[in-house]
């Protein structure tokens, strides 16, 4: 597999081009992430399982979205139907992919329980609203050592789960192989990544000052800028018949 190296100055590249993929169709990409954020609140709502099935839905949504994005890059019309492209095929791989980010999940509670961070832990996975800032402040500091394990750990699962979808889609990898991959190709392009996550976590507390308003740019950009990155990191793979994304 074929894992492009870049510089670090392409972390900021891939957020302006990403800017300019989300200008071309703006109304269209909000009305996308519109349908997709009501669904999975719904979703959520569902006892005991709503929140799983979210996460393992996940990988398939985001395809549709990169189905979007390559969409808009070819100069064509972004619409509703490419949503549904990680329906139409290799919806079982994805669907795997979204049980083992699950299943990573619950692993990464039992590590941190079993380490010191059962109040941590009990209040993450609570669907009470906390209404004592006080009551998180205490479990943090309580957590110690757990704390630190579990965000290592959650930040290895979401290295792994970047581009796994797109691998698995596109290139027709397996779930556990298109994990592996992600995870090297994120630790190859890490001055690059470094960049890009510090500048999203800027733009992050600018866009929530107004209101709130500026995540209706910011948001939209996570996903376009995704795909720019999938592409420039993968540039053999993401042109591996153009079409198989769109269909």
């Amino acid at each position: 597999m074929n894992i492009k190296k870049l510089p670090a100055a392409r972390g900021w590249a891939w957020i302006k081009q990403g800017y300019a993929l989300f200008m071309k169709a703006p109304l269209l990409w909000l009305t996308l992430l519109l349908i997709c954020i009501v669904a999975a609140v719904l979703v959520s709502l569902i006892p005991i399982v709503g929140e799983p099935l979210v996460s393992i839905a996940t990988p398939v949504v985001l395809i549709g979205l990169m189905a979007g994005a390559r969409a808009v890059e070819c100069g064509e019309e972004l619409e509703l139907a490419y949503l549904f492209s990680g329906l139409q095929k290799r919806t079982v791989p994805l669907l795997a992919l979204g049980c083992i980010a699950v299943i990573g999940q619950y692993f990464i509670f039992a590590v941190m329980q079993a380490t010191g961070g059962e109040a941590l832990v009990s209040l993450m996975m609570s669907h009470e609203p906390l209404t004592d800032p006080a009551v998180m402040t205490q479990a943090v500091a309580g957590a110690g050592f757990a704390l630190l394990i579990g965000a290592a750990l959650f930040s290895t699962l979401m290295m792994a789960m970047q581009y796994a979808p797109m691998l698995v889609y596109v290139n027709h990898l397996s779930p556990l192989t298109a994990l592996q991959i992600s995870l090297r190709a994120f630790l190859q392009n890490i001055p690059a990544m470094l960049v890009y996550g510090l500048t999203f976590m800027a733009f992050a507390i600018l866009a929530t000052l107004p209101m709130m308003l500026g995540w209706l740019v910011l948001l939209p950009v996570v996903f376009t800028s995704l795909y720019v990155s999938y592409s420039e990191i993968f540039p053999v793979v993401a042109s591996v018949d153009a079409a198989v994304i769109e269909s």
